[in-house]
């Protein structure tokens, strides 16, 4: 198995690869039977959280979080210019009728507010704005 980390469209996955063959192995004889495939591992990048308690650990990038699923926005629990704490929670996101906190990956001020409640996102949406 090897790890690699791929970003697309501006999100970074991190994920385990098994490798069937390598440009540099010779393929001496086609197998004469198949195994099952391996289970398929989760394609959810690791920020998704179906817990309302599990702190956000996506990397939202310098002074801006984005939304880590995609969803309906329920509860905003800030207001510009209020202080923050690391985890605190900050948006409430609905997704397939369950409630999903986002949480601050960093202590500072909320400079912006991006959306509303009832506001349809995208996962890697940016939600508000840190000062």
């Amino acid at each position: 198995m090897k790890r690699l980390r791929i970003t697309v469209n501006g999100m970074v996955y991190e994920v385990e690869v098994e490798v069937l063959s390598d440009d540099d192995e010779a393929v001496v004889a086609a197998p004469t039977s198949f195994a099952a495939p391996p289970p398929a591992r989760s394609a959810v990048p690791p920020a998704v959280s179906s817990s309302t308690t599990t702190p956000n650990t996506h990397q939202s990038g310098p002074g801006v979080l984005v939304s880590p699923i995609a969803g309906i926005v329920a509860e905003i629990k800030v207001n510009v210019g209020d202080q923050v704490k690391e985890n605190d929670p900050l948006v409430v996101i609905e997704a397939m009728k369950m409630n999903s906190n986002v949480s601050s990956p960093v202590a500072g001020t909320i400079r912006a507010i991006n959306v509303k409640v009832g506001d349809s996102v995208r996962q890697g949406q940016p939600l508000l704005e840190f000062a």
